[in-house]
């Protein structure tokens, strides 16, 4: 399998590319990033956007929020830097691990924010989990569509019209360039987000299991209602230059943020994607699809940022990627399904040249705080189509 000659990006990303010497667009990317954007200009840029949004309603702006570093710290630069009243919407996606409560609660505090927060009805979430699984192999379709459309949809209704989110996608895929400006929008919803199903096909796809009702906070908001308002939903890392160690550090020491260990993550990368219980099956699935996990992507990042060596990154890839999670029978319980039955789904999955092989599979170690997991007996609520 082909991958960057300078990072391990393997050709079986989404959207990359490698030009004549074998460099991948992501490293491209921050090529350009570093040496050709003028920060100062898009400082300039985002003084000007707020002026136009600023002291006109209840809240500046919206931010979206899961407790993790990215949010932690928008939410941070947001109200200490740039001064603005946020109102903070959560899309509860039935995942968070029990510290991201106790950071939240000190950040809030600390911070002082009005908070909102959704949470669906979980049999609704099981439904379209299982349902995404089987049609795309990725079962957080009510993750990303509800923490994208939802939060749009809470915009409208607080009428709130500037959103401000965090990295651009240019840092890690090539979706969009640095030189685009990228806009949280419904055309990146859709390109990005979604998976290719909207609501409407959600609930064609479920026959009936859910009411379409059910499904609100999965729809994107009606594009009349966002020109009325003006919306703008941007990322602020196409604003000022984002380092995410940096960024961490930050937190850590003005807020007293607390990372922890996260399943087939390097402990030195003890900030990332700390907020998710379904985190190291989501990253076993890709590996399984894809033949690269998490620590490909954080390594990755670091190699570009002249942080580690390209045979120091392989190395640690070697020992993290691809081992199989020590939740996957609670993940297997949560969906009522066999392993066998997730292998099988994946397989049609594969993107070529990767065979994954299960035979070559090693065990996870178990998460400190597994024994704090919900394993509510859902054994008797109905899941998926009914056997006949």
């Amino acid at each position: 399998m082909r991958k960057c000659v300078r990072c391990l990006t393997p050709e079986t990303v989404d959207t990359i590319t490698f030009d004549e010497d074998g460099v991948c667009s992501v490293c491209r990317q921050i090529e350009f990033k570093k040496d050709r954007i003028d920060w100062d200009a898009r400082g300039r840029a985002l003084q000007e956007l707020i002026d136009e949004y600023k002291n006109k309603g209840l809240y500046d702006c919206i931010v979206p929020y899961s407790g993790g570093k990215d949010s932690v710290f928008q939410l941070y630069y947001i109200i200490k830097v740039l001064k603005l009243k946020p109102l903070v919407v959560r899309f509860n996606h039935w995942g968070y691990r029990p510290l991201v409560e106790e950071n939240n609660t000190s950040v809030f505090k600390q911070l002082g924010c009005d908070v909102v927060e959704f949470t669906p009805n979980w049999h609704v979430v099981r439904e379209t989990m299982l349902e995404a699984f089987k049609r795309r192999g990725d079962f957080c379709w009510h993750c990303h569509t509800g923490i994208y459309a939802g939060v749009m949809q809470m915009a409208v209704r607080f009428e709130t019209p500037l959103l401000f989110w965090g990295e651009s996608t240019a840092e890690y895929h090539s979706w969009y360039t640095y030189e685009e400006m990228e806009e949280v929008d419904e055309k990146r919803f859709n390109r990005l987000m979604n998976q290719g199903i909207t609501a409407d096909d959600m609930f064609e796809f479920l026959q009936g299991r859910v009411e379409r009702r059910d499904l609100w906070m999965f729809d994107y908001p009606k594009r009349k209602d966002l020109i009325r308002l003006k919306v703008r939903s941007i990322c602020l890392g196409n604003y000022i230059e984002w380092d995410t160690q940096a960024n961490v550090r930050l937190i850590k020491d003005k807020l007293g943020w607390k990372g922890q260990q996260v399943e087939g993550v390097p402990p030195e990368y003890d900030y990332e994607k700390i907020e998710c219980k379904f985190q190291g099956m989501r990253d076993y699935s890709k590996f399984v699809k894809r033949g690269y996990g998490r620590a490909n992507h954080l390594l990755s990042i670091d190699i570009r940022n002249g942080r580690k060596t390209r045979e120091e990154a392989e190395t640690v890839e070697q020992q993290y990627d691809g081992k199989r999670p020590a939740s996957m029978d609670w993940f297997l319980e949560n969906l009522k399904m066999t392993e066998q039955e997730y292998y099988d789904i994946l397989k049609p999955q594969e993107v070529h040249p990767w065979r994954f092989d299960p035979t070559q599979v090693e065990s996870g170690p178990t998460m400190p705080d597994f024994d704090q997991w919900d394993s509510t007996d859902m054994s008797n609520v109905p899941l998926g189509p009914e056997k006949r």
